[in-house]
């Protein structure tokens, strides 16, 4: 099996919307994938219903921003087939209203900077279920500002240490997890090298409130990436309610290897998965 489980749409800071993204997931010869918009899973359905109808396998998924209250820095966790999204979903509206009056803020200082104007930059937000920095990087890539959306020109606007950066107010980790886990949904901590999070992984792991982390991501060094592999071996978790034999998402790009978890929907049983190969379909 070959699957993607961590994607993003329109729905939030993705160019493509659920549809093309089935779409090319099944010319790609893909068998999964997830949609894990940023605080959000308005996606999740019409994916599903999209993947009906092109024989993909949709699971359904978010990727929720937090913050860890000891050293200040943001965690982004993955939450997979909560059976409750109700419960998911009005905690995540409150960081996209946060996140939307955030990023309005920030598009006030942009345009003390560039002659760019709210309205271009919501015909990139306006079916996104809030405003992200790609919707306001696009708007300045079209007026020739930068040929990269996602590049230093970004960085030097809109980063934490960026120019025009505002403060927004984000979950603490913990409070994420235990709503992920009232929901009833599987844990995953998305690129733990990317913040700095491996000692933070290790604590979630050794409490068992964490079932999975991202592998082979961009932005996990090779020390970061030997970390989690020794924190998925020690801790793996394969005896206790929601935990993956071995919680590593083995990620890359351009597609993922995964540890798919063998779950179905509304259920966050443990599982034990099987390496995805995305050169080649390993049989089951």
């Amino acid at each position: 099996m070959i699957a993607d489980l961590h994607i993003h749409s329109i729905f939030s800071d993705g160019s493509l919307s659920v549809e093309d993204i089935v779409f090319y997931a099944k010319r790609m010869g893909l068998d999964a994938i997830a949609i894990t918009d940023h605080d959000t899973m308005a996606g999740v359905r019409p994916a599903a219903e999209a993947g009906k109808k092109a024989g993909l396998r949709v699971i359904p998924g978010a990727e929720i921003t937090t913050r860890d209250s000891g050293t200040g820095r943001p965690v982004h966790l993955l939450c997979y087939y909560p059976a409750r999204p109700d419960i998911l979903g009005k905690f995540l509206d409150v960081t996209l209203k946060n996140r939307t009056a955030q990023k309005r803020a920030m598009i006030r200082k942009v345009r003390k900077l560039y002659p760019v104007t709210a309205e271009h930059i919501e015909r990139y937000s306006r079916r996104s279920q809030s405003i992200y920095e790609s919707h306001i990087m696009q708007a300045l890539a079209d007026l020739g500002y930068t040929n990269a959306a996602i590049g230093p020109l970004m960085d030097r606007l809109l980063s934490s240490k960026g120019t025009c950066y505002v403060p927004s107010k984000y979950p603490d980790v913990s409070e994420a997890l235990d709503k992920i886990r009232e929901a009833g949904g599987v844990a995953v901590m998305a690129h733990p090298g990317q913040f700095d999070s491996i000692g933070l992984l290790e604590r979630l792991a050794r409490e068992g409130r964490i079932q999975g982390a991202e592998y082979n991501h961009p932005r996990n060094t090779p020390d970061a990436r030997s970390e989690i592999v020794r924190i998925a071996n020690r801790y793996g978790l394969p005896d206790r309610g929601n935990g993956f034999s071995r919680p590593v998402f083995e990620n890359a790009q351009p597609h993922r290897h995964l540890h798919l978890p063998r779950v179905g929907p509304g259920t966050a049983d443990a599982a034990r998965g099987k390496t995805i190969n995305p050169r080649e379909r390993l049989r089951r």
